[in-house]
């Protein structure tokens, strides 16, 4: 696994994003959190499929991270199972992901 990625998620609401987001940067779980204009998704659950507005946030960190980074959204988030997906970034600016590093708990 590479050291820095980014993480998919989504929630209910904007004001939840923001919470889960304002909380991992604070907490140096991750460099940055980009929040995103609702979107729509569809998707299965319990047996229904479902069409729903969702929030989509993006977490940037490193992948040492990312099992802390996860049991906190999960402590905060609405969803029994949310979306986490951690992507390693394979290449980037070297100053962005120095940056990254940095700031993000040692």
């Amino acid at each position: 696994m590479t050291e820095y990625g980014i993480v998919f998620m989504t929630s209910a609401s904007r004001q939840e994003a923001e919470k889960i987001a304002g909380h991992l940067v604070e907490n140096r779980l991750a460099a940055c959190v980009n929040i995103v204009s609702d979107i729509r998704s569809l998707y299965w659950w319990e047996g229904k499929l479902c069409d729903d507005k969702e929030v989509f946030f993006i977490a940037k960190t490193r992948a040492d991270l990312f099992n802390e980074l996860t049991e906190a959204v999960k402590s905060l988030h609405s969803y029994k199972v949310p979306e986490i997906i951690f992507v390693p970034i394979k290449d980037g600016s070297r100053d962005y992901l120095e940056w990254i590093g940095e700031v993000t708990k040692k």
